[in-house]
């Protein structure tokens, strides 16, 4: 080739890569689909890491498969409380309930990720928290990658306790009849109003270090209200749902659960915030149960007459809750 007409090539092509930029058509290379990258088996526990797209970060996600892997299962997801598992504050080591659904034709979704985002999409990253995407995670990615590689049955239920007692309700709205029932056991159901978005920022940003404002923003942004349950709860209607809260007064287990768990001073301090966060969870749901009411969307609420914020009472109520999570999933209680 000669000389002039490789540069009349090259200075055409530079020409149209400028006047295609000009144009703003040009773009980066695609991104990354969200995807199953990896399965680990062991035993009837399957270790998967997803990738997602929308996080641009893999995903730990456990499931705990059905005795019968022969025949397509419905799926239940049951998401941890503040530290989304992270650590050891999690359904399998506070609870039986893992133990208790190992006989049950279901496949039990458990993700490991997302300390204090309360699963919900931010704003922008946080320094401490990072990129927090959770919604469109667990509303548009994880679903059908659990599908296909489940071979499920496409029905799913959803358990969430604590800050997750939130984020399950606000999911269900965010995807109406992605989830045939919904258990919420002592979450906050309001946000936008003075404490609720108090709850929040307790949980988020003093246990665990982020910053609302990187969530949904200042106090007046509308994303507090656009992602508020109560508010929102129009979206609710039906679904299957399932709420319970303690009222905070304690019982002697539950002292001796916190002294135990911190002797001394330690103990005593943390029974008294497991009874103020309970005391309020307690005036939320009733302020949610108020609200459906009020729009004819039927509802199961347990309003337990004691009780403090921990493990022993969230399982008593997934018990409890759990004929409902099954005709949601059209399997036998």
């Amino acid at each position: 080739m000669k000389l002039s007409t490789f540069r009349a090539i090259a200075a055409l092509a530079c020409t149209v890569i400028a006047l295609t930029a000009a144009a703003g058509v040009v773009s980066a290379a695609p991104e990354k689909p969200s995807a199953v990258t990896s399965v680990v088996k062991d035993g009837r526990i399957w270790h998967l890491k997803v990738y997602s797209a929308a996080m641009r970060k893999v995903i730990a996600v456990n499931v705990q498969r059905p005795a019968d892997q022969s025949k397509p299962a419905p799926n239940l997801y049951m998401l941890n409380g503040l530290d989304a598992g992270e650590g050891t504050a999690n359904w399998r080591a506070r609870t039986t309930a893992m133990d208790w659904l190992l006989d049950k034709p279901v496949n039990v979704i458990e993700p490991i990720g997302g300390r204090g985002s309360y699963y919900t999409d931010w704003l922008k990253a946080d320094p401490n928290l990072g990129v927090n995407k959770w919604k469109t995670f667990f509303t548009e990615e994880l679903p059908p990658l659990l599908d296909r590689t489940l071979h499920s049955t496409g029905r799913n239920a959803l358990t969430g306790l604590s800050t997750s007692g939130t984020s399950v309700l606000q999911l269900a709205e965010a995807k109406p009849g992605l989830w045939k029932s919904v258990a919420a056991y002592s979450g906050c159901a309001q946000i936008a109003d003075p404490m609720g978005r108090q709850f929040v920022k307790f949980s988020t940003e003093l246990w665990s270090g982020g910053n609302t404002v990187n969530m949904y923003g200042t106090a007046d942004n509308p994303l507090w209200k656009a992602n508020d349950p109560v508010i929102n709860a129009e979206k609710l209607r039906g679904t299957l749902l399932y709420v319970s809260s303690g009222n905070g007064v304690p019982v002697p287990n539950d002292v001796q659960y916190y002294l135990g768990s911190a002797p001394g001073p330690v103990g005593v301090f943390n029974l008294g915030v497991g009874m103020a966060i309970e005391a309020a969870t307690n005036t939320c749901t009733a302020n949610l149960k108020q609200r459906l009411d009020a729009l004819g969307i039927p509802a199961t609420f347990q309003f337990k007459p004691s009780g403090t914020h921990y493990w022993p009472y969230w399982e008593q109520a997934f018990h409890e809750s759990w004929p409902l999570l099954a005709k949601g999933m059209g399997i036998r209680p």
